[in-house]
């Protein structure tokens, strides 16, 4: 069975970016080199995007590996496959890790138990349960990122093949 998805690293500092690809290719087992390009967004950091194809899971193991670096800002999607739901990873230095379950429109699916939990933990105040619901939606990580994605329109895009 094989899954399908997209790294995207955001920002790097040019020290950093040899890290990223060794620690992705410690995750799909095959040397791995990105496209990187300078990020206008971030001056003196480089942003680079590469399509995956691996196992079921692989974009939480290359989550997991990149999510250490504080200097990283990065996504890491994968689409849904037999038995498995599509999922978003989003890290940025100062929210950490956001993990969201995807469906076929793209949109982030928050399950009915986070769903009743919020309601039941803000009940009352309109605005906690607004923020909560943001939160769980992944909101926060999106407005960060947003200026960083939209500094890679156009960025080449190469694909990355596990061994």
């Amino acid at each position: 069975m094989s899954a399908r998805g997209v790294l995207y690293v955001h920002s790097a500092p040019a020290a950093v970016c040899p890290h990223v690809e060794w620690a992705v290719a410690g995750v799909v087992g095959v040397p791995v080199t990105l496209p990187w390009t300078a990020q206008s967004a971030a001056p003196g950091t480089h942003r680079a995007e590469v399509s995956w194809q691996g196992r079921p899971g692989s974009s939480g193991a290359i989550a997991s590996a990149l999510k250490g670096w504080q200097l990283l800002r990065f996504e890491v999607t994968e689409e849904a496959s037999p038995g498995c739901d599509g999922v978003r990873y989003s890290y940025t230095p100062t929210l950490g890790v956001f993990t969201g379950t995807v469906g076929a429109d793209g949109g982030v699916l928050v399950p009915e138990g986070r769903l009743r939990l919020a309601m039941r933990n803000h009940a009352g105040d309109p605005a906690a349960l607004t923020a909560e619901l943001d939160r769980l939606l992944g909101r926060p990580w999106d407005e960060e990122l947003e200026s960083f994605r939209y500094a890679g329109d156009g960025a080449p895009v190469r694909w990355l093949h596990a061994g």
